[in-house]
């Protein structure tokens, strides 16, 4: 993770009253080969998924195909970091689907050391629909673009960026014209917090530019909207608070920095994790990883662990798809060599689950 990767992850120890749940409440939809990194699903319940950089795939995208089978999405030249094709993806993590059916991924470009852009593919046609590149400043030196949310009300795109710390910050893409705007960079809601993660009683370590281990905190990362595009809910990988603003705030490009940072409110406790979702209810859902669990912060802001099992072994992305269905990978991505002083102890089969959802939620959030 270059700057940010120097910068990933943490301890969490959740004080408050945890209930949790039997791990029946998700089921295994498939087991995999190849790590994943994150996962959308299109209204009409296609399956997309990344696959993660630190695991060196072949393919950046892939499709669940009906028979089991991953394939390149959109297509293999698409995922030819070769270069044959004029627009290729080079490291794709964050990939969210729009109510228009239009499929976003946001490539980082850390492998390649190319330009981060946002490609998005319109699953209706078959067609590309956009390119959005995200240079610097925008995206500086040591950005790692990471997630984001579409917001189909403000035509707009959040993206998170945990940069190297301390710079942290949204990108606010208009995706009419493609302009793109560095906000709340340095915010207290966006930095990390000085405490480290442990899993499974082993702390993720890694080196840094000078070869020296170190225990990265990483910045802004988990985020998601609530259905009607009212309220943006995000906070620090490497921190205890669950923050949000109101998307129309964020959209505005009149609110100067100050004003902007005024209208930040925190939401509530949050155990360190990394992709979170949201159903119609406001249940908010994420990946407890020093737990091995998967949470939900309720609408009354409380803390509720769903499922804890030790297969559960890092929760990286989760995403609601038709029929109340709610989709997480699993990745081991602490046992990766990257984060695991070098030493890979990951070892397949990675997970593609279902996870039993308290509401309905949105396909592609």
């Amino acid at each position: 993770m270059q700057g940010v990767f120097a910068a990933l992850i943490f301890l969490f120890a959740f004080s408050g009253h945890v209930s949790a749940e039997p791990a029946s409440n998700y089921e295994i939809i498939a087991k995999l080969s190849q790590a994943p990194g994150n996962v959308t699903v299109t209204g009409g319940g296609r399956i997309i998924m990344s696959q993660h950089q630190f695991y060196e795939p072949n393919d950046s995208v892939v499709e669940r195909q009906a028979d089991g089978s991953l394939t390149p999405f959109p297509s293999k030249e698409l995922n030819d970091r070769q270069g044959h094709s004029g627009l290729t993806l080079d490291s794709v993590l964050g990939i969210r689907t729009g109510v228009d059916g239009v499929v976003w991924m946001l490539d980082n470009g850390m492998r390649g050391g190319v330009t981060p852009k946002l490609v998005g593919w319109d699953t209706n046609t078959d067609r590309l629909r956009r390119v959005i590149y995200l240079p610097a400043p925008i995206a500086p030196k040591d950005a790692f673009v990471n997630d984001f949310t579409v917001d189909s009300r403000h035509n707009r795109i959040f993206i998170v960026d945990p940069a190297g710390g301390a710079n942290a910050a949204f990108i606010v893409v208009d995706i009419e014209t493609g302009a793109a705007r560095r906000v709340l960079e340095g915010h207290r809601s966006v930095v990390p917090e000085k405490v480290d993660l442990v899993i499974d009683g082993r702390p993720i370590q890694m080196k840094d530019a000078e070869g020296r281990w170190v225990r990265p905190h990483i910045g802004v990362n988990p985020v998601t909207e609530d259905l009607q595009n009212e309220w943006v809910y995000f906070g620090p990988m490497h921190g205890t608070s669950l923050y949000r603003i109101k998307a129309g705030a964020l959209a505005d490009e009149n609110l100067d920095p100050n004003t902007l940072g005024q209208l930040v409110e925190r939401y509530s406790d949050k155990p360190i994790c990394d992709g979170i979702s949201i159903d119609k209810d406001n249940n908010i859902y994420l990946g407890d990883l020093e737990a091995n669990a998967i949470g939900v912060i309720k609408p009354d802001r409380s803390y509720y662990r769903l499922a804890q099992s030790p297969e559960l072994a890092w929760v990286d992305s989760l995403a609601f798809g038709p029929k109340r269905k709610l989709y997480a990978v699993i990745n081991q991505l602490h046992r990766s060599a990257v984060l695991n002083g070098g030493e890979a102890l990951s070892k397949p089969p990675y997970l593609l689950i279902e996870v039993k959802a308290l509401a309905p939620g949105l396909p592609g959030r």
